[in-house]
């Protein structure tokens, strides 16, 4: 059968033009300014958060441990809510460790480990208002806004500027 050069053609040149037309619309989408602003935040905030439960984990939860109550790591402590098959065998006093206990098959509650995640939130929680002080004090952009409580309205409300000598104020969208 001899070959139709007019259809494969065309056919190779509307693939490649749809191709071409999504391949920009991609570029036109993840190059605006504030998606590349998304994308960079996020990376520095995984980046930051890894430092902060790093700081959590390896210095400030060791010195906790120190408290003379304390006879082991805070993140290693845990309350056994219902005992596993061989919960003698490990010790007179039952289980030396979380894993242990888990493979077990006991029910744990490790109040410890949640105590580590609630002390990371409260530090990188801490550390982002900080910066956000500190970005403030020196660009003189106001980046943590104050909301204030309206007693007429009974909701939260941001300052946003002045108007005609009164301050005009924003509804806090929820």
């Amino acid at each position: 059968m001899p070959r139709l050069p007019d259809q494969e053609d065309n056919v190779v040149t509307r693939a490649r033009d749809r191709f071409k037309e999504a391949w920009d619309g991609f570029w036109d989408f993840a190059l605006r300014d504030n998606v590349l602003e998304v994308a960079i935040g996020l990376i520095i905030a995984a980046a930051f958060t890894k430092v902060v439960n790093s700081f959590v984990s390896d210095l400030f939860l060791p010195i906790i441990s120190l408290l003379p109550f304390l006879n082991r790591n805070l993140e290693d402590k845990f309350a056994v809510l219902r005992k596993g098959k061989h919960y003698s065998d490990w010790a007179p006093d039952g289980y030396n460790t979380l894993e242990q206990a888990r493979d077990d098959g006991a029910l744990v509650m490790a109040y410890g480990a949640f105590l580590n995640k609630v002390i990371s939130f409260f530090g990188i929680g801490l550390t982002l208002y900080t910066v956000g002080q500190v970005y403030t004090y020196f660009s003189e952009d106001v980046v943590i806004k104050r909301t204030v409580k309206c007693r007429q309205y009974d909701a939260s409300i941001v300052p946003v500027g002045w108007m005609e000598g009164k301050i005009k104020y924003a509804a806090k969208a929820f």
